[in-house]
């Protein structure tokens, strides 16, 4: 089973569509879409989120995370994790990653709004 590490701010701002004008709910919607991606896979998700918490409401089979700076957050949690993919587009993270398998947001994205 993998476990994805998903760098949501980084999956949101993959595509300039006015996210910016609802961060909230730009991080609703993703949080919606990794909960139907995820009933039809047999993976478990993990969305970090920069910030500090908002109730985004129930997302099954995800598991929300909020963090001072996500990319912390997501090393410390790649590193104790051997099945874990993250996917993010950011290279100074992806530097940080080490052999951890990443996967690029724009095409995991793209891929999650096809499913």
């Amino acid at each position: 089973m993998t476990h994805w590490l998903i760098d949501g701010m980084n999956v949101i701002g993959s595509r300039p569509d006015g996210w910016w004008r609802d961060r909230t709910g730009a991080m609703r919607r993703l949080a919606g879409r990794l909960s139907e991606w995820a009933a039809g896979h047999d993976d478990a998700v993990t969305l970090v989120l920069d910030g500090r918490e908002r109730d985004l409401g129930e997302h099954p089979g995800v598991e929300l995370r909020f963090a001072p700076v996500a990319d912390d957050a997501i090393v410390e949690l790649a590193t104790g994790l051997p099945d874990a993919r993250v996917v993010t587009s950011d290279r100074g993270l992806i530097a940080r990653l080490g052999d951890v398998d990443v996967q690029p947001s724009r095409r995991f994205r793209s891929e999650l709004e096809q499913d």
